[in-house]
């Protein structure tokens, strides 16, 4: 699959490393990739580090715009124990405004390729857009990672044909507005609802079923309520045989659960994110996308540890 980039800066600087990448298909089961599978078979608790390169986003956007200081962040992540990277160059948060799929481009594959020379270490792209996927994919990342569950126009035939991993995540509307007044009639079987027929979509697209992670999207187009009832309810999305990813770090829920002084602040939520990882772990979750990776890292091991003596 050809990825077209329409910046000639942004091929410019990557034209040498993509020529590079281009003599190996990226159809090829790489290095990365194979690390990639070799987590989705396992069982164990599988720590996504958030590498956001926006200037937007909710809790760290601006932090991490220059490639310099997103490499540092990165192998910080890594020496905390981060099992893969997920790079996004465009916020999601409530409320956050599109950007086009070149200024995407400009942000996240000088990021990924600098990475990929200094790491081997799976990088998933946050991305919707069927042309930052591909392009991606040629710079070095090993998983797509989409909170539109690949149902923008030839999302999911992108992914079919590169035949990366990928992660589906449920979100009623999209982020301008979704947080306006979302509703339920069943919100734990509307779901699931949603994710099984989004799986069995993609497979029938050519996405291979043991490629698939699903993420039922907490704060995505929904209340408190909500949230917490798709936390309580976690094991049944593990019930349709598909790892489970659980996204709860810093997000908005839990300063509505503090409530209190200062709570607003994302980074103060430390503590309140490391256990909501524990409980979605308690209910089935094996993949975990969170900011803080050393103290959720310490937690799951206690927890495991705790399971084990228990066994």
């Amino acid at each position: 699959m050809d990825c077209f980039i329409s910046n000639n800066a942004i091929a410019g600087r990557l034209a040498t490393r993509q020529s590079r990448r281009r003599q190996a298909s990226i159809f090829s089961m790489t290095t990365a990739i194979k690390q990639t599978l070799n987590l989705l078979q396992s069982d164990a608790p599988v720590i996504m580090g958030i590498l956001n390169v926006t200037p937007d986003s909710f809790s760290d956007g601006g932090e991490f715009t220059r490639v310099e200081r997103a490499i540092e962040q990165a192998l910080l992540m890594v020496e905390q124990g981060a099992h893969i990277i997920d790079i996004g160059g465009e916020s999601t948060r409530p409320g956050a405004e599109p950007v086009s799929a070149e200024q995407e481009c400009e942000r996240v594959l000088p990021v990924i390729a600098a990475l990929r020379e200094q790491s081997d270490i799976p990088v998933s792209i946050d991305t919707s857009k069927p042309e930052v996927m591909c392009a991606a994919v040629e710079a070095g990342a090993s998983m797509v990672n989409d909170v539109n569950a690949l149902r923008a126009e030839g999302a999911v035939q992108t992914c079919a044909e590169l035949q990366v991993p990928v992660c589906l995540m449920h979100m009623q509307g999209e982020p301008r507005t979704m947080q306006q007044s979302p509703h339920y009639d069943d919100v734990l079987a509307e779901v699931k609802s949603f994710l099984q027929q989004r799986a069995e979509s993609c497979i029938a697209a050519g996405v291979r079923a043991e490629h698939i992670v699903l993420d039922p999207g907490f704060g995505f187009g929904k209340t408190l309520a909500h949230n917490l009832t798709l936390l309580t309810g976690l094991h049944e999305l593990c019930g349709l045989q598909y790892p489970v990813l659980a996204g709860l770090s810093r997000k908005s829920m839990l300063a509505a659960i503090l409530d209190r002084p200062g709570a607003d602040e994302p980074k103060s939520r430390v503590c309140a994110s490391v256990t909501a990882a524990v409980l979605a772990w308690q209910r089935g979750a094996r993949w975990f996308r969170v900011h803080d990776v050393q103290p959720t890292v310490d937690a799951l091991k206690v927890a495991l540890a705790v399971a084990s003596s228990n066994s």
